[in-house]
């Protein structure tokens, strides 16, 4: 299944399963010789957190390899309407905020990126500067109006 991302988003990708591949892997493997070197493996806590560790690195790598085989680049198409890619900013109650919309991969709610898959990325998409639309927020109905696309 095809997954869309920025090209930023992509390069982080490939980043890190570089990082995870190599420095990541040498220190696990390093740190599984040191565990079985105390001996016991059957009741040796150190050895078996080690091998843990190494599972969830292994599932990473796999979940990283198969975003990027299935990569799709999304360049930003335009200021006109909201995709992925475009900072947008909107009012939310009666506030300003201005958000980038990106790949479910790369979202980071602390740096205003939410993905165009969350409930109100996949409303701002296609929308246009003026447009404004009512938007359910912790049980209550607001509205938002999409301000300035860039």
């Amino acid at each position: 299944m095809p997954q869309y991302f920025t090209k930023e988003g992509l390069e982080k990708l490939k980043e890190e399963l570089h990082e995870l591949k190599t420095t990541e892997t040498r220190r696990i493997t390093k740190l599984i010789a040191e565990a079985a070197a105390f001996g016991d493996l059957k009741e040796n806590a150190a050895y078996h957190d080690a091998r843990g560790m190494k599972s969830f690195l292994l599932g990473r790598i796999e979940q990283l390899e198969n975003a990027i085989n299935e990569a799709i680049v999304v360049e930003k198409q335009g200021d006109e309407k909201v995709g992925i890619g475009s900072k947008v900013k909107i009012l939310l109650s009666n506030e300003e905020q201005e958000l980038h919309i990106v790949a479910p991969t790369e979202a980071d709610i602390l740096k205003d990126k939410i993905s165009y898959q969350s409930p109100l990325g996949s409303q701002l998409i296609g929308k246009k500067e003026g447009d404004s639309f009512d938007y359910e927020m912790a049980g209550k109905k607001t509205k938002i109006k999409v301000l300035k696309i860039s």
